[in-house]
């Protein structure tokens, strides 16, 4: 199987690493983190100038017919700079919704301006007695004419204090729990009946609880089938863990390189502690876990295309058991051996490790996914 990026694929992955090299720095970030969203304006249209706002959105729907693979580059450095721009929300999750389930009249009008940078999206699915159950909606969708009027509450939605667009997740028929009667809605954030309440997340991110009040959303703002959204959803979280393995790849990368230059500055006894062979071993194993990590985060990204809804979740649990595993570890090792400095505010280590935390929780941490693995088949059906 060849590995080997293709010359696009390697210019893009330059361009966003010269990118977040020249602009994000830990003190901009930082400083990006100060602003009323959270993150930069600025730096979302020059995402945009450059292509990575429409990489991943058919050339036809307005954007550069990019793939799974395009994704992985983008986050993998991302996670590298800790970026908290709302690329994950805007184009993982809710660009996915549209790019997988949109009709060709709502990709028009949407994903162009995605690509320009104009709108950010959010996808509100979460609820909070769901947990990592995606199938757990108690959001209702009445339908009232031609029309849906949505009410109920969604949270920890990504990005939904700053989004222009969510993408709502609603019950049209049956039990809380039905795997059928599900859909998905088009809403304007600033639509009457939709109230947000906005917060930082132990990462530095940006979240929102969303309350629904009768808001009412037109025909053509329904997403696909409005009771058969599901599988939609499940394929587009897959999309999205795949993702997320590549920013944890990112972050454990960049974990790993401050820890070794650390090993190789920080003196005891007169010489570099990276001289003292226990601790050797120990950045070896980091190395080791960063490597299988990196080995699944490939399995994730090409397997997230597979169109076999069992088969893709087979890899994409066995990637996330890993990622998580790794990041905990890695995370860890790096904290301990950088000692106290590891765990201050103004270093830019403790920062990764929260990210990496959260990532590990994001749509089921390592637990649950092992749990569903040893309920099915296993990785080898």
């Amino acid at each position: 199987m060849n590995f080997d990026l293709s010359e696009e694929q390697q210019l893009l992955k330059d361009s966003v690493t010269r990118l977040l090299a020249d602009r994000y720095g830990f003190e901009d970030r930082k400083a990006f983190q100060k602003s009323p969203e959270g993150w930069s304006r600025d730096l979302w249209r020059q995402y945009a100038e450059v292509g990575l706002l429409g990489v991943a959105f058919a050339e036809a729907d307005g954007g550069y017919g990019g793939g799974p693979v395009e994704t992985m580059l983008i986050l993998e450095a991302f996670g590298k700079a800790l970026v908290l721009e709302p690329y994950l929300a805007t184009v993982v999750l809710a660009g996915g919704v549209l790019r997988r389930g949109g009709s060709e009249e709502q990709r028009a009008a949407i994903v162009p301006q995605i690509a320009a940078g104009e709108i950010t999206l959010a996808f509100a699915h979460t609820e909070r007695q769901s947990g990592f159950d995606l199938f757990d909606v108690g959001a209702t969708a009445r339908k009232d004419g031609a029309a849906f009027v949505l009410n109920g509450e969604k949270g920890l939605v990504l990005n939904g204090d700053s989004a222009d667009r969510l993408i709502v997740s609603a019950r049209s028929a049956g039990a809380r729990r039905d795997r059928g009667g599900i859909g998905l809605f088009l809403v304007d954030a600033k639509a009457e009946g939709v109230a947000r309440r906005g917060y930082p997340t132990q990462d530095g991110m940006r979240a929102a609880e969303i309350t629904l009040t009768d808001v009412r959303v037109e025909p053509q703002n329904a997403i696909g089938e409005p009771e058969g959204a599901l599988a939609l959803i499940e394929r587009v979280v897959d999309e999205a863990i795949a993702a997320t393995s590549a920013e944890a790849v990112g972050a454990m990368s960049e974990a790993l390189e401050m820890t070794v230059d650390y090993l190789k500055t920080r003196k005891q006894f007169g010489v570099p502690i990276g001289s003292f062979q226990a601790l050797q071993h120990r950045a070896s194993d980091m190395v080791v876990a960063l490597e299988q990590a990196r080995s699944m985060m490939m399995l994730a990204t090409m397997m997230s295309a597979e169109e076999n809804a069992g088969e893709r979740r087979k890899a994409i649990s066995a990637a996330k058991v890993q990622i998580g595993r790794s990041a905990r570890f890695i995370g860890q090792q790096s904290i301990q051996l950088h000692g106290g400095i590891g765990m201050t505010m103004e270093y830019k280590l403790g920062h990764l490790f929260k990210r990496l935390t959260m990532i590990d929780i994001a749509f089921g941490d390592a637990d649950y996914h092992l749990e569903r693995l040893s309920q099915g088949e296993g990785l080898i059906g």
